[in-house]
């Protein structure tokens, strides 16, 4: 396979899950998703460098890089992991609006605002013409309409 090929697919990889980490860290709330996301883009980071090092004649820049990336990572999960822990036994939940018990003071709470229920009777529902009943319009009246 050619080189600069070999390079493209791996920025494509890399790309993609940094793109995708990127997308879930900004989206979920979720303690234990957030840092499955920041650990996604930093894999992601990984195979960008490592195919940078492949394409430069296999220099050892990239993937010594790469070794720390994974030590970081191994540290930041750690953390997580202890906040995790902490936030699950003093809250019971995992969910990261109950930290803004932690801010700064005079800073305004966090609210979420929840979309009203939809009641059963707003629901209008496309219904099909029965099997074996003839439509009240004729197809071709259908047709020449659609054209108009």
């Amino acid at each position: 396979m050619n080189e600069s090929a070999l390079l493209s697919n791996y920025l494509l990889i890399g790309g993609l899950l940094f793109a995708l980490g990127a997308a879930g860290f900004v989206v979920r709330r979720n303690m234990i998703v957030i840092f499955l996301c920041c650990e996604m883009m930093l894999q992601g980071v990984s195979i960008t460098l490592i195919g940078f090092g492949r394409f430069h004649n296999f220099d050892w820049g990239g993937q010594m890089l790469v070794i720390f990336i994974i030590a970081i990572a191994a540290c930041e999960a750690a953390i997580a992991l202890a906040m995790i822990l902490m936030l699950f036994q003093k809250s019971g939940t995992l969910d990261m609006t109950f930290w803004q018990d932690l801010r700064e003071p005079g800073r305004p709470a966090f609210r979420d605002d929840r979309l009203p229920e939809e009641s059963v009777e707003d629901r209008v529902w496309p219904s099909l013409t029965p099997a074996g009943v003839e439509p009240a319009e004729d197809l071709e009246e259908q047709l020449h309409r659609s054209r108009v």
